[in-house]
């Protein structure tokens, strides 16, 4: 089986392809080659059984996707993306490279001929859907972005929907919460501060909040964004049916609980290590998201996530940071 992965040098790409090398199968086939796409070279996983090929490139660049499908993988995980802030502070790369680059994988699948279908994940977001917003959002609320991101997003689903009722490939959209605790650096995501406030004090370092505490959001760990990845890979997508975008399950909760739930893990000397220093662009972005959701369909399918907020960081203490913080 060869597996293509786009976003493959991000974080969830990277942790996707680690743990394809530990498991050296996927869905009981054995995993020959993974191909890891993205801007930078992406490293190659620990003990993997399979070969491993890093291609740099720019999927929104024309012809770069037909170079990718050459030679057919099987399997393709769409990662790459700029996001949300980014892409509302730049207009022009954020379609460029959340829509353009995407069309055209999805155009150059539709024209390789030789009965090429290949199973296709994209991830997309709860950006999808703008406010009004109900208590929990249901699977049948409607789409009505407030940002680009979630505009590029949408568009995205929309055209794989298509394609895949037109039979080119066999898609399967997946929104993904707000993934949290993101390791490593923070990103130019408006999201970014929910790590932030949680990943940087863990590390002794200060770090900024700039909303209000009463901010309520949807979060699952890094762990649970691979599960939802190996989840959406192999699973029987007639299942599905042809609605084909899927809400990932979460956990919401207000930044004032993520706070606390820090308190009751680590303690109060790390929670003091959280600075307020109000940001109204933030601030603008992220009062435009949902808040909570009731994601039955994807529950009933058998994606799961965490339970807590407190269980989100326990998972990042222990997936990467050997189990100890700074006190």
């Amino acid at each position: 089986m060869h597996i293509l992965v786009l976003g493959g040098a991000g974080m969830a790409g990277r942790k996707f392809i680690e743990r394809l090398a530990r498991d050296g199968q996927l869905g009981g086939k054995t995993i020959a080659k993974v191909t890891a796409q993205d801007v930078v070279a992406a490293q190659a996983p620990a003990g993997a059984s399979f070969a491993f090929e890093t291609v740099v490139s720019d999927v929104s660049v024309p012809g770069q996707a037909e170079a990718l499908i050459a030679s057919r993988p099987e399997l393709i995980v769409h990662l790459a993306a700029v996001v949300s802030g980014e892409a509302e502070a730049d207009f022009e790369k954020g379609y460029k490279i959340n829509l353009d680059g995407t069309r055209y994988l999805f155009e150059a699948i539709r024209l390789a001929g030789d009965s090429y279908k290949p199973r296709l994940v994209f991830t997309s977001s709860v950006a999808v859907f703008g406010a009004p917003f109900h208590e929990k959002i249901e699977d049948e609320f409607f789409t009505t972005p407030l940002t680009s991101y979630g505009t590029q997003k949408a568009i995205c689903e929309l055209l794989l929907s298509d394609y895949t009722r037109r039979g080119f490939f066999d898609g399967i959209s997946i929104r993904f919460p707000t993934i949290c605790v993101r390791p490593g650096t923070p990103n130019k995501a408006a999201s970014g501060f929910f790590s932030n406030i949680i990943r940087e004090p863990l590390n002794g370092i200060d770090a900024v909040l700039p909303v209000s505490e009463q901010v309520r959001h949807w979060h699952a760990s890094p762990r649970s964004a691979v599960n939802f990845l190996i989840r959406a890979s192999t699973m029987d997508l007639n299942e599905v049916g042809p609605r084909r975008a899927l809400t990932m399950p979460g956990y919401s909760c207000t930044v004032a609980e993520q706070i606390e739930a820090l308190r009751k893990v680590a303690g109060e000397g790390v929670v003091a290590r959280i600075k307020r220093v109000p940001d109204p662009v933030i601030d603008r972005i992220v009062a435009g998201w949902p808040q909570n959701f009731n994601a039955a369909r994807a529950t009933a399918l058998g994606f799961t996530s965490e339970a807590s907020f407190e269980e989100i960081i326990r998972v990042h203490i222990e997936d990467e940071l050997g189990g100890n913080f700074v006190k």
